[in-house]
């Protein structure tokens, strides 16, 4: 059984910052951190002030959530995953984001056979 949750404590995103490979392309940057022993996917967003103020922000996080979480039967088990917008996020589709996540994850080699 795979279980998700979110990754919330700086320590834990400084972890997978610190330890994990990163691939990025124009819309997202992907962390990713391979677990030893771990069954469980952590994942963690993050939006920064300079991508708008607040109502902007949640929007591009509700997004994110959204193309992760019909995703995430693709993924291997066992990973934390950070998931940092980019400024031209903004104005892209659901679908350019959902693209883009996906050519992520191909790129990052984390998908089940």
């Amino acid at each position: 059984m795979e279980i998700d949750d979110r990754l919330k404590k700086t320590y834990e995103f400084k972890r997978v910052y610190k330890y994990g490979n990163s691939t990025a392309d124009r819309l997202i940057v992907l962390y990713v951190l391979k677990k030893k022993n771990d069954n469980m996917r952590r994942v963690g967003y993050s939006v920064s002030k300079k991508i708008g103020k607040a109502v902007v922000r949640n929007k591009v996080k509700r997004l994110l959530r959204e193309v992760y979480r019909n995703n995430k039967d693709k993924i291997e088990s066992g990973l934390d995953l950070v998931i940092i917008a980019r400024k031209p996020i903004v104005g892209a589709s659901y679908k350019q984001i959902d693209k883009s996540f996906n050519r992520l994850l191909k790129r990052s080699k984390i998908l089940k056979d």
